[in-house]
């Protein structure tokens, strides 16, 4: 089958876009509007040049040296000018390939490449048309450069991203045909023809953002999967408890409607349609312990910061966090400003510089859901740890099936506590640490990798707390199940408990119980 082609125009790709090119699913093509802008920009930029506009990173040179001018372009860029500007583009990328750490994940780093073709084609970088083209190149022929994992401060990714312009250069590593090899024998088998940079080529391939967002967008990912199954988990988890529907009820929560909560409780009422807890039971507390009753909110609040990270993240990869940026059709506001009028280029645009580089936005979305996600995770291991206590679920005390003289799930609880407390502690918030660098230029930060880090971390942690939750919740079912075999289950928690029985069966007398927990995890990560 052949596979779908995925036109970009660098305005309105989304995040199922982004990843299917990623993932090799779809190939790419450039947008015949984007390329237009390209070409404009580079015309805009290389005016400013001529005309001896100070432009960061093309007539005077980046970080420290930004006072420094490379050459002098007030009038036509000679070729001497244009020498000392390609070798500018050279060492530029040589100096920032700088990464340490074990290589990215090629779909990564493919993700990466995707964001950062479709940032470019938004038309404010100014590149020569052929760099975007060689992203869609080393994409459709499934060029991988070798890109370090860890360097980058939140400011833009400057010592990772510039690998990507190194092995364009062909001087670097890739991986192709499942081979690491050279950038230039890659190149060569593909028919590619390596960059000749020159203006604010380089600049442009390494200040980007677009590496750290891809772990953004795979914390992202990996967060909404979790999420996904959590109102069916956790109504196994009420039913295995006996537990009280009435903190879910509409009549509960129209009372305090705040944005989500509602939509979060009908989904875990809906999972529960057909389930004995709509049914009395003389048995079943008024109040349940408070990691039961408030998870509609725990939940809604998890939703709330994910969708907040996925509405930053679709704004991001549709933009330019270029410094600085070309804009081609800049607004009228405060241009009879002289300090306005000189980044001003008359017909042709502007040449600005920014801040865009600064992904705070992305940054702070990714904290606020890392929090989100560990209070799901407090309520969880308290969940789990009620379901073994006998004055909560009337059952016997560790869920210990009858005849079984062992230890049950009296030990296990340490596992999920661990897990836990990591969980707390990759929760804190890191977007303002970090050390002046730069010679004092560069003085804050946003950790957008770091942060992002945490969160896949935290993500890949509540797997295994759900899936520990899961393991107690069945085992509580198949007890009560021993009292009363005709309990009815609801129709979707009822799915859940058949799907996880045939891959962890019920504990009826003590086991190693290590290749449950992995199988667990694996469940609510494919569920």
């Amino acid at each position: 089958m052949a596979k779908e082609t995925i036109a970009l125009n660098g305005f309105d790709m989304t995040l199922d876009q982004a990843w299917a090119i990623a993932k090799g699913d779809a190939n790419v093509d450039i947008a015949n509007q984007a390329h237009k802008r390209l070409d404009k920009a580079f015309d805009t930029l290389m005016t400013a040049a001529r005309l001896g506009k100070p432009v960061y990173g093309l007539t005077v040179g980046v970080g420290l040296n930004k006072d420094h001018k490379l050459f002098d372009a007030s009038g036509e860029m000679t070729e001497e000018a244009l020498k000392a500007s390609r070798e500018f583009q050279y060492n530029a990328l040589r100096a920032h390939s700088a990464a340490v750490g074990e290589p990215m994940p090629a779909e990564l780093v493919r993700l990466g490449m995707v964001v950062r073709l479709n940032t470019l084609l938004h038309g404010q970088t100014g590149v020569q048309p052929v760099v975007a083209d060689l992203y869609e190149a080393y994409l459709d022929n499934d060029i991988v450069p070798v890109i370090p994992s860890k360097g980058t401060v939140g400011e833009a990714d400057i010592l990772m991203a510039s690998h990507v312009g190194l092995a364009m250069l062909g001087e670097w590593e890739v991986y192709y045909k499942g081979e690491r090899m050279s950038s230039s024998e890659a190149m060569k088998q593909a028919g590619i023809k390596p960059l000749s940079p020159i203006g604010k080529d380089a600049l442009s391939i390494l200040s980007n953002n677009s590496f750290a967002t891809a772990y953004a967008m795979k914390a992202l990912k990996d967060s909404e999967q979790v999420l996904n199954v959590a109102p069916t988990l956790f109504g196994l988890s009420l039913e295995g408890l006996n537990g009280n529907v009435a903190p879910f009820l509409p009549q509960t929560n129209d009372v305090r409607p705040f944005p989500y909560v509602q939509a979060t409780a009908d989904t875990i009422l809906n999972k529960l349609d057909g389930s004995y807890l709509w049914e009395l039971n003389q048995d079943r507390p008024l109040q349940d312990p408070l990691s039961f009753r408030t998870s509609g909110y725990t939940f809604a609040m998890a939703e709330k910061a994910a969708d907040e990270l996925e509405k930053m993240l679709s704004i991001h990869i549709n933009a330019s966090d270029d410094n600085p940026a070309v804009v081609l059709n800049p607004g009228k506001e405060y241009v009879n400003k002289p300090q306005v009028a000189k980044y001003l280029i008359d017909g042709k645009g502007g040449v600005f510089p920014t801040t865009n580089f600064n992904p705070l936005p992305v940054a702070m979305a990714v904290q606020q859901l890392s929090v989100a996600m560990t209070q799901v995770s407090h309520n969880s291991v308290m969940r789990t740890t009620r379901l073994s206590d006998d004055h909560f679920t009337h059952l016997p005390r560790f869920l210990t099936a009858p005849g079984n003289v062992g230890h049950a799930f009296g030990a296990v609880q340490k596992a999920y506590v661990d897990l836990h407390v990591r969980n707390k502690q990759l929760a804190q918030p890191v977007s303002f640490e970090g050390v002046a660098i730069a010679g004092n230029i560069e003085d804050t930060f946003t950790n957008l990798k770091l942060a992002s880090d945490n969160l896949i971390q935290i993500a890949d942690n509540m797997s295994y707390i759900f899936g520990l939750e899961l393991f107690h919740s069945a085992q509580a079912i198949d007890l009560r199940k021993m009292d009363n075999p005709k309990l009815m289950l609801g129709k979707d928690t009822g799915k859940m408990y058949k799907e996880y029985r045939k891959l962890v069966k019920f504990v009826d007398k003590d086991r190693a119980y290590t290749p449950d927990f992995q199988a667990s995890s694996e469940f609510v990560k494919a569920y």
